[in-house]
């Protein structure tokens, strides 16, 4: 299968204590059989583990929404003076018992989603999807964005239908940053995870939330 790809290192992942690798049970599953996830399979069938290559890839995915807004930050820019300190995200305590972070070794094909071969088979076999979606047409801008849901969870059930086990994509955060979905039943050896996480009271350059610490 051309465009595929497999980790060549531990990958990371940050779920629920006490195992960060346990699926997501099918009970919190949304009433379209998915768990609102990017690449989560449309049908229902097969569930779906969101893994990294970097630690800080983990955090910064899952930090987003915690990420101030865009009107927000342009209107602290527009004050004039000198920057006094301003948390512009908060993270909860809570957030922070409930996870850890996990590492384990992948093996299996992934299918590198941004390359030219799966961009444009998708824009092929998803074709009618697109039109009944209002989309002029399908390019990796649009899988990036990772909306609308429907069109990116249906192009991971076209990847699991070729035999594959899963994702691997850049982060729309910075291309420096891979990540991995990984198709249900995982293949996946090591599981390891950490201890608690602590959040620390300074903010990260450049982030737009709190610094985030496994320690």
């Amino acid at each position: 299968m051309p465009e595929t790809t497999t980790p060549t290192a531990p990958i990371f992942r940050l779920g629920l204590h006490p195992d960060p690798w346990e699926p997501p049970d099918w009970s919190r599953a949304h009433t379209d059989g998915t768990f609102g996830n990017r690449f989560d399979d449309p049908t229902g069938y097969y569930r779906v583990l969101y893994a990294s290559s970097r630690r800080l890839s983990c955090f910064i995915e899952t930090l987003a929404r915690f990420r101030p807004d865009l009107t927000l930050l342009a209107e602290l820019e527009g004050i004039a003076g000198e920057d006094d300190y301003l948390p512009l995200g908060q993270v909860p305590a809570e957030w922070c018992d409930a996870r850890r972070l996990g590492t384990c070794t992948a093996q299996g094909s992934y299918a590198d989603i941004y390359s030219a071969y799966w961009v444009g088979r998708l824009r092929q076999t998803l074709a009618s999807e697109c039109l009944k979606l209002g989309l002029e047409d399908l390019d990796v801008a649009i899988l990036q964005q990772g909306k609308p849901r429907r069109l990116t969870q249906l192009s991971s059930l076209e990847v699991y239908k070729a035999g594959l086990n899963g994702i691997y994509y850049r982060s729309r955060y910075g291309h420096d940053l891979e990540n991995w979905a990984l198709f249900e039943p995982f293949q996946i050896r090591e599981k390891r995870h950490a201890g608690a996480i602590h959040l620390e009271a300074r903010p990260r350059c450049g982030s737009g939330f709190a610094e985030t610490r496994n320690r």
